[in-house]
């Protein structure tokens, strides 16, 4: 039989295959598995190659009060963190919480709770030194990042950890502390908190005090970012009237999304791009789910224990439409949610998955490097570019203190 007629033949065979429906079916979805692992494959790269920055996790509480070492993978699934599945995950940059629950601003002992996290984060360095490396500044990550060392940076948790005291903010950023977020749950003695889901904040200043001004004056000039998760709208207003430096929220989602007090509102978010800051992601069920405290639903009595990951990405998208590509960025809380994460982001090891998912909805390359890290980068080199001003034009540290009087009151 001629060559020619064979060949005709064989078109007509798979002509007639490509006319059963299964067969057309299968055909469809291995060619879209395929595309689908070209896709994973191009994001894996991407995010090795990208500078990978988290801005909140809360690992050192069990370093602290249980013993818990980073250097061995944990199998036992309480942890989300560790140095081997921190490496699994390509994380490049860690800000470690410095967190001080709010029951120490009632019982004392604030500030010394804080120092005991900061040694935590210290000898978790010291034991492995092949792995961490303290970083102060954004020029000490783009280093490290070189080296395939994991940055370990720290940021405090609650303002009451100061002690309403200037000198011992300076203290802290001598120790390393590169941002402080004004209030937790509780309003303390200078700016009024959220407060929490089951948890109403209280307004006691209308915002911030006077020292509650000062205390932002003086983290610009330190080179410190100040940081809005967790405080009142009010508070976040008076941040953006006085802040210098762009501001940061570590680990907020969005409230137009899932509303609830923490997370933060279009019109907050687009204050926050003019100022040139980042709103880091926050992944907690309780924040991202988009069924369970919905606009215009009665406010949720407590958190939601579930979520799904599309919810976490809507979330991203959402904070990238309103306030732009350039000012969001990941905030994940592990570790300090209790577990309730979406399936997919079970720890720090699915970080990947943020960049396969982003660049699944369209976004460059370029884009999906912002988010992952450039965008903190840039707005902690502009804080630390405003604080190097200020100093270099004569501002000298502040010696203001707080008058009980009119601050705590």
């Amino acid at each position: 039989m001629p060559l020619k007629a064979i060949s005709l033949i064989g078109l007509l065979i798979v002509g007639v295959l490509l006319s059963i429906p299964a067969l057309r079916g299968s055909s469809t979805v291995e060619a879209q598995s395929q595309a689908d692992a070209r896709l994973r494959q191009r994001a894996m790269k991407l995010h090795r190659e990208s500078i990978v920055v988290d801005t909140h996790n809360d690992i050192t509480s069990p370093i602290v009060d249980e013993g818990f070492d980073m250097g061995a993978r944990d199998t036992s699934g309480k942890f989300q963190t560790d140095i081997p599945r921190m490496k699994d995950g390509g994380l490049d940059a860690e800000f470690f919480s410095i967190y001080v629950a709010a029951g120490y601003a009632k019982e004392g002992g604030s500030a010394r709770r804080a120092l005991q996290m900061i040694d935590g984060v210290y000898e978790q360095i010291r034991r492995h030194p092949e792995s961490l490396e303290l970083a102060r500044t954004v020029s000490d990550i783009r280093r490290l990042h070189k080296t395939g060392k994991v940055a370990a940076l720290m940021g405090i948790e609650g303002g009451h950890a100061i002690e309403d005291s200037l000198p011992a903010l300076r203290m802290f950023h001598q120790l390393g502390i590169r941002y402080m977020t004004l209030t937790h749950t509780n309003t303390n003695n200078w700016a009024d908190s959220a407060g929490g889901i089951s948890v109403k904040g209280e307004r006691r200043h209308g915002g911030l005090s006077d020292f509650g001004k000062e205390v932002v004056r003086e983290m610009n000039r330190l080179g410190m970012m100040v940081d809005i998760s967790h405080v009142s709208d009010e508070t976040f207003s008076d941040c953006i009237e006085i802040s210098q430096a762009p501001l940061i929220a570590s680990h907020s989602s969005c409230r137009a999304l899932t509303v609830v007090p923490r997370n933060m509102s279009d019109d907050m978010l687009r204050a926050l791009a003019k100022n040139g800051g980042v709103v880091m992601i926050n992944f907690y069920n309780g924040f991202i789910n988009t069924d369970y405290a919905r606009p215009g639903m009665p406010a949720p009595a407590k958190a939601a224990e579930k979520a799904t990951l599309d919810m976490l990405m809507q979330h991203f998208e959402h904070a990238i439409k309103v306030a732009g590509i350039d000012h969001v960025g990941i905030g994940s809380d592990f570790d300090g949610v209790d577990g309730l994460l979406p399936p997919g982001m079970e720890d720090v090891t699915k970080l990947p998955t943020i960049t396969y998912e982003l660049l699944k909805r369209g976004y460059s390359e370029a884009d999906v490097k912002k988010v992952l890290g450039e965008n903190l980068l840039r707005a902690m080199g502009q804080v630390e570019q405003v604080a190097a001003k200020l100093q270099a034009s004569g501002v000298k540290p502040s010696i203001r203190k707080i008058d009980t009087k009119i601050d705590a009151k």
